[in-house]
Parts: C-alpha cells; sequence; structure tokens
C-alpha cells in the first residue's frame, strides 16, 4: 500500500502531528494525515477547491453506476465549480509519499490514514497537470455551477463520496 501527503508547499522535509480540527478527533492527539492511492484523485485540485468525489466500492448497485457514471469504464468522478477551472490548469501539486509502516486506518470511504508519529517522506511526486493526471487515473472531471444539488444527491446513493472543502463552494 502506498500512501501520500498532498501540498502545494515544495519543500517538506519533515511532517510534524497537528492537532486536528473537526470534531469527532481526539483534540489532545496530534496526526499525520495521509491517503491512500485509490483515493488519492480526491485531493489532486487547489487545496481550496470545493469539490465532489465519489468512486464505486462493493456496494455501489448498478442503478447508481448507470445514473451517475458517465459510462461502464470510469468509476471515479471529481466534480468541481466552473470558477476553479484556471486554477486548476495552473496550480502545482506535491506528493509526499510515506512509509506506511506508522499509520492506521482512520476513514475507509475517504481513504484516510493516520500516525501520531513525524514523518519524512520517502519521495516526492511532481505533479504540474491536474487535469492531466486525473485523465491518466481514468477519473472523469466534471464542471458544474454549483456543488450542493450534485453533493445531496450522491450521499443518498451506495457510492463511496466526499465532500471538500465545501465552505468555499458557491451558494444554491
Amino acid at each position: 500500500m502506498r500512501l501520500f501527503h498532498v501540498s502545494e508547499e515544495k519543500d517538506i522535509e519533515l511532517f510534524q502531528p497537528r492537532v486536528p480540527t473537526r470534531k469527532d478527533l481526539d483534540p489532545n492527539k496530534g496526526l499525520v494525515w495521509a491517503l491512500h492511492e485509490r483515493c488519492l484523485p480526491n485531493f489532486l485540485t487547489p487545496r481550496n477547491c470545493p469539490r465532489v468525489t465519489f468512486h464505486c466500492n462493493e456496494q455501489t448497485t448498478v442503478e447508481d453506476k448507470q445514473m451517475y457514471l458517465s459510462s461502464a469504464t470510469i468509476k471515479h468522478v471529481i466534480a468541481i465549480e466552473h470558477k476553479w477551472f484556471e486554477a486548476m490548469k495552473n496550480t502545482t501539486l506535491y506528493l509526499y509519499e510515506f512509509d506506511p509502516s506508522d499509520f492506521y486506518l482512520q476513514d475507509e470511504s475517504a481513504g484516510y490514514y493516520v500516525s501520531e508519529k513525524e514523518q519524512t517522506p520517502i519521495n516526492q511526486l511532481i505533479v504540474d497537470n491536474l487535469y492531466g493526471e486525473l485523465i491518466k487515473r481514468n477519473v472523469e472531471i466534471r464542471l458544474v455551477d454549483q456543488l450542493w444539488d450534485l453533493s445531496d444527491k450522491i450521499q443518498q446513493t451506495s457510492f463511496a463520496w466526499s465532500m471538500c472543502r465545501m465552505g468555499f463552494a458557491e451558494k444554491k
């Protein structure tokens, strides 16, 4: 299994555990966050870009696939708002790869793994064409005027899904 941290910062040499801001996690335990490769496409956008992401899993029904996927070969979708098109074209991301031995699963659907220890990356990959990288990974990219309608619908499906940075999304 390969684990990554995605950043717009290019020179991170050491990742220190940070106290999570999420209310459902222990505020006394600092964590280093990473994600597995299957969910990596969910983060191949500028950091603050709001997005609705979903992908097939073992529970995904034929009906949901037919309703929400554009073809039988697509298994993963990233939807962003029109206004983020240029930022996607002009953003470079740095993928920091970690040795997975100190990490444990935090959220299967989102692909999150965490470590309570500081982490030194074992590799760095540079992605300077986000659209190209998503296409290479066979991810469908959708550009929409607003994300809320899709977000509401996808949460009622059998897909594994993640809604990221929705505080920056256009209002309904």
